[in-house]
């Protein structure tokens, strides 16, 4: 996940408190709509998002430990400027 677009849609996740819509994000990031369901199922493997279904379609929400790593990646990439 140290590749730009699952790293910038951490960061994304981490700017708003409520969950997301993945269609949303996918244009955030600037990637396909399938692609960004493929990063973010990695990302729910390793532990940093979890889905939430409300009827029909799914919310993303960082876990903690992706908060966590959310963060440190913004720290990283102001500190390079």
């Amino acid at each position: 996940f140290f590749r730009r677009k699952p790293a910038l849609m951490l960061v994304a996740l981490s700017k708003v408190s409520k969950a997301r819509y993945g269609s949303i994000l996918a244009k955030e990031v600037d990637c396909t709509y399938s692609h960004a369901v493929k990063i973010l199922q990695a990302l729910e493997v390793l532990g940093l998002v979890v889905f939430e279904k409300q009827g029909r379609i799914k919310l993303i929400k960082l876990t903690k430990k992706g908060k966590e790593i959310a963060e440190a990646i913004d720290n990283i990439r102001r500190a390079l400027g």
